[in-house]
């Protein structure tokens, strides 16, 4: 008796090419091409930081080394996963990279969209070549100096946002472990400044410190009502 053979139609997987904006830019002639992400946009406290990487053409054209196999958004690795990607990409010479931070004062003085788009510009600023354009985590950036691509889940779909992602991850949870040896009544290495119920309980116990941001609820003042 012949094999039955399935009427389920087969779907062919494709795997995700996450240099496809990087080589659609490189068949244009642009070739100084950056990739921008942000962390700590949500956080009761601590800075916001983003990170700028330009990644060697050659990897472009021919696929990330080994030694960064797994390479994604960085909220999707681990921590040690993390570290050994930052330490990759940050100690070789043919990738460019900058970082720029906005601390939670600043933040409170003209909110943390503006924060946030001020740190993007400030790292592609300091990149040692400023980029001919910019593959941007998120929606436009009306404010961005460069032109951009903006990638909606970039992070997942661009290897140049994704190691921009792993360097302003590793930047700002290293310096919210800082932070937490100066102000260790909030477990700020541990949460990273998110509103878990733990910070939240500790806010209450303690009251706001000075890396809290004032304009973020529930930290944010209430306003008496005005007759």
């Amino acid at each position: 008796m012949p094999a039955r053979t399935s009427s389920v139609p087969r779907i062919a997987i494709q795997a995700v090419d996450r240099f496809e904006f990087e080589r659609a830019l490189l068949r244009d002639g642009i070739t100084a091409i950056a990739g921008v992400d942000e962390a700590g946009r949500g956080p009761l406290a601590g800075p916001v930081t983003a990170a700028a990487v330009v990644l060697p053409i050659e990897w472009i054209r021919d696929g990330l080394p080994a030694e960064l196999n797994g390479l994604n958004d960085s909220k999707q690795l681990s921590e040690m996963q993390r570290e050994r990607f930052f330490a990759v990409l940050t100690e070789n010479p043919a990738v460019h990279h900058s970082i720029a931070t906005i601390e939670a004062g600043v933040i409170d003085a003209i909110n943390i969209l503006q924060a946030t788009h001020r740190a993007m510009n400030e790292a592609l600023a300091r990149l040692h070549t400023p980029p001919a354009h910019a593959l941007v985590d998120g929606t436009r950036v009306k404010s961005l100096r460069f032109p951009q691509t903006p990638l909606v889940k970039g992070d997942a779909r661009s290897y140049s946002i994704a190691a921009a992602s792993v360097l302003a991850k590793v930047t700002r949870d290293r310096l919210m472990a800082g932070y937490d040896a100066e102000f260790p009544n909030y477990d700020f290495a541990g949460h990273k400044g998110y509103g878990t119920p733990a910070h939240l309980a500790a806010i209450a116990r303690h009251g706001p410190c000075p890396i809290h941001r004032r304009s973020f609820a529930p930290l944010k003042p209430v306003q008496s009502e005005l007759f």
